[in-house]
């Protein structure tokens, strides 16, 4: 190791590390195995790990040879959202034991926490409305806005809909300063009709919000309901909606949503029970949009129902908004057919200008996980976990630096 001090002189001292105690037995007994690694075209920078967010027990991180190389002793759910300051946000419980996941922290790889935010219980939800099991208050996704508030997916808190709503939380106080609950801006037929999937607490999930990405040029929001199959762009101040995609025919909609509806060119799939949607790039004016998804391709309500549980796939597309027209232009997954179809979960994370690397979050009927990196659509890092405890697959994976560039560390604050 060598150090630098304040005048320029330079010290380096050799250390030996050695490593004494075991794995906790949920990392340890999912058994990362990295097959089909070629590090010369993978994009792991100097210090990037692969990221490994589960929907409960340890967060961790593995290397290119999927070895071990971080966890938290935290348990979390869904989030681990990197921050402008080089820290990050993670879901968590005060203890193990507890069944709800209420306490966001902002933290970092040594386990600091700067700051904290415990939220009450009354808008808690689980996955399908089960007694007695785990629950979240933030159930899917959180992003960080410019003025550092953050913007997150959670339910209204009515006995009769869950997970339809977004909340701008100031990161002040903690306290939610703004709320858009999609019934508000959507045909009331959608939620009011809606009977494709039951809960067993008998509320309608019509929505299902899974993802929630903000777009600076032009203050909007991208928003992803799996169990409505579409995508949507938001105006966050006017909370109008921009455009829409699904593969609901446009004269399907109701006449004022009908000039939002995106059209698809030729071979432009459909997704089903998608997850992950974000923004990439944009042109300058923002009026073109190029968006990444992980397309699960399950027909909930409004999928390609002749595929629809075939393949699971990456995809990428271009929107025009003014012309209201859509492109796919990348995809990669459906050569690997059923074996890498993903019920639930997943994400798509753009590395470079080639490469891509998704998870399969939920393969074998949850019994695994499987992340893929490809550099010009051809594998160069393949890795299978075993899901190890109820719950416990890899809900999103992401490649990020073990030292962000906006970190600091200070040993006084």
């Amino acid at each position: 190791m060598t150090t630098t001090d304040k005048n320029g002189k330079k010290e380096t001292e050799a250390y030996t590390v050695t490593t004494t105690t075991s794995l906790p037995k949920y990392i340890e007994n999912s058994n990362p195995t990295a097959t089909n690694v070629d590090k010369s075209k993978m994009i792991i920078g100097k210090n990037e790990l692969t990221v490994l967010v589960r929907s409960t027990k340890e967060t961790y991180t593995v290397d290119a040879d999927g070895a071990v190389r971080w966890y938290s002793t935290l348990w979390n759910q869904h989030i681990m959202e990197p921050l402008s300051t080089g820290h990050f946000l993670m879901l968590t419980k005060e203890n193990t034991s507890d069944l709800v996941y209420n306490d966001l922290i902002q933290t970092d790889y040594l386990g600091r926490v700067y700051k904290e935010y415990k939220f009450g219980t009354k808008t808690v939800s689980n996955e399908f409305g089960t007694k007695n099991a785990e629950t979240t208050i933030i159930h899917h996704d959180i992003t960080e806005l410019p003025n550092h508030h953050y913007l997150a997916t959670v339910n209204d808190g009515s006995s009769k809909y869950v997970e339809d709503t977004i909340v701008e939380i100031s990161h002040k106080t903690g306290k939610v300063v703004r709320v858009l609950n999609l019934k508000n801006i959507l045909p009331a037929s959608m939620y009011k009709n809606y009977s494709a999937t039951k809960r067993g607490d008998g509320r309608l999930d019509w929505f299902h919000n899974n993802a929630v990405d903000y777009i600076k040029k032009d203050h909007s929001i991208l928003v992803s309901g799996r169990n409505s199959d579409m995508t949507m762009k938001i105006d966050w101040n006017t909370q109008k909606i921009q455009w829409i995609y699904s593969g609901k025919k446009k004269s399907s909609w109701p006449k004022a949503y009908q000039k939002y509806v995106l059209t698809p060119s030729k071979g432009t799939s459909i997704t089903g029970g998608k997850h992950d949607l974000h923004l990439i790039s944009q042109s300058k004016n923002g009026n073109i949009q190029n968006v990444l998804l992980f397309d699960n391709n399950i027909s909930v309500t409004n999928g390609n129902k002749s595929t629809s549980g075939k393949y699971s796939q990456g995809v990428q597309y271009h929107i025009n908004q003014d012309k209201k027209t859509i492109t796919q232009t990348w995809a990669y997954g459906k050569s690997l057919e059923t074996a890498n179809f993903s019920y639930i979960i997943g994400n798509t994370q753009k590395l470079g200008k080639n490469n891509y690397m998704m998870d399969f979050g939920y393969i074998s009927k949850g019994t695994k996980s499987n992340i893929i990196e490809v550099s010009n659509n051809k594998q160069v890092f393949n890795l299978t976990l075993s899901t190890p405890a109820s719950k416990a697959y890899v809900y999103r994976a992401y490649r990020l630096p073990l030292l962000p560039s906006a970190y600091t560390f200070s040993v006084t604050k």
